[in-house]
């Protein structure tokens, strides 16, 4: 299986089923997890596709499934995890579709779901939004922007004792080329560097290599795969004492694709020069709160934070408007799909 490539489809690009989605009958779906700034989207666009959305904040447990009687379809977000019992008990309401509102589905046991006539689905999302930040997070991390800005923030307006470093003169490992790492092939381009991928099943332009060869040669690696049972700490111990001394990782693809340990382990004897995490291992029930107040458990995530070379970001890479409008919007079409018996997850 591609690491690029969930095997779970996703629903099609925004817009490209308008002409399918004539609805004889208003679909009826519970939205779990429901911000309000997805609530105004779904509020907007589900009278298009003849959809009547029940929103809620609430997210999907087995003390919230009431919320979806009577419903055949609802949507989840991908901040918690919807566990086998909850699975259970929206079946035996007669729920029969869940999509989603995410590319990858790690939150979800997909093949329990199935066990008990549940199908899973995804959607589709601009790929610009998590490659956009992508890049952000290398430029920022070859220029130690975290110490800039905390210095300026403190009006300490000193050069820094390191010079930054210049994306053209460096090799740049993108590994799972998939729509989001192809979209970051493609601006890295106009950059100069050198670009070297790999994935399982490689497609497009691009210098494909082995994982250990790009690991040893690449003086940035960037994780863009989907969390499987077989890229589960992609990045363990030994792939990481394989990378190049001094290199720098980034991850805006799901949290365990690194071994955190192995990887803070690295940051500190020096041999990794730095990280940019936008998720991370356990970063449910952490990320999406506000914890000013609140002590945090994972001694692992204090530890890369006391790291003046690590970059933390709450999982927001994919967070835009244009993104957001097209998970609303294939989220819908996904539903509107399934009760038609046109299905697309």
């Amino acid at each position: 299986m591609s690491y690029a490539t969930s095997r779970y489809p996703a629903a099609h690009p925004t817009g490209a089923l308008d002409s399918q989605l004539t609805a004889s009958s208003t679909t009826e779906i519970t939205i779990y997890g429901c911000g309000s700034d997805e609530a105004a989207l779904f509020r907007e666009l589900a009278p298009r596709f003849g959809v009547l959305p029940t929103m809620t904040e609430e997210v999907t447990t087995e003390d919230t499934v009431d919320l979806a009687s009577g419903m055949t379809c609802i949507s989840v977000g991908h901040k918690t995890r919807v566990t086998n019992s909850t699975l259970l008990a929206l079946s035996r309401l007669g729920v029969r579709y869940v999509s989603t509102r995410s590319v990858g589905c790690n939150h979800i046991d997909v093949d329990y779901a199935a066990s008990v006539g549940i199908t899973i689905g995804n959607v589709a999302y601009s790929p610009d939004s998590v490659a956009d930040y992508t890049l952000m997070l290398m430029l920022m991390g070859l220029r130690q922007m975290r110490a800039v800005i905390r210095r300026a923030d403190a009006h300490d307006y000193r050069l820094s004792n390191t010079r930054g470093r210049e994306l053209r003169d460096l090799t740049v490992g993108v590994v799972g080329t998939g729509h989001i790492g192809t979209a970051v092939i493609d601006r890295l381009r106009g950059f100069g560097c050198r670009v070297l991928a790999h994935d399982i099943n490689p497609t497009g332009p691009a210098e494909y290599v082995p994982l250990e060869t790009l690991l040893r040669h690449s003086d940035i690696v960037t994780l863009h795969t989907p969390l499987t049972e077989q890229t589960r700490h992609l990045l363990d111990t030994g792939c990481i004492a394989h990378m190049k001394p001094g290199a720098y990782v980034v991850n805006t693809g799901r949290g365990a694709l690194i071994d955190t340990e192995a990887l803070l382990c690295a940051l500190v004897s020096g041999h990794l020069h730095g990280a940019a995490l936008d998720v991370l291992e356990g970063e449910e029930g952490i990320f999406y709160a506000d914890h000013r107040e609140t002590p945090i458990a994972s001694e692992l995530l204090l530890g890369l934070h006391a790291l003046p070379n690590v970059l933390i970001t709450p999982h927001t890479a994919y967070y835009t408007d244009h993104a957001l409008r097209d998970t609303v919007e294939n989220t819908l079409v996904n539903c509107v799909n399934y009760e038609g018996g046109n299905q697309h997850g």
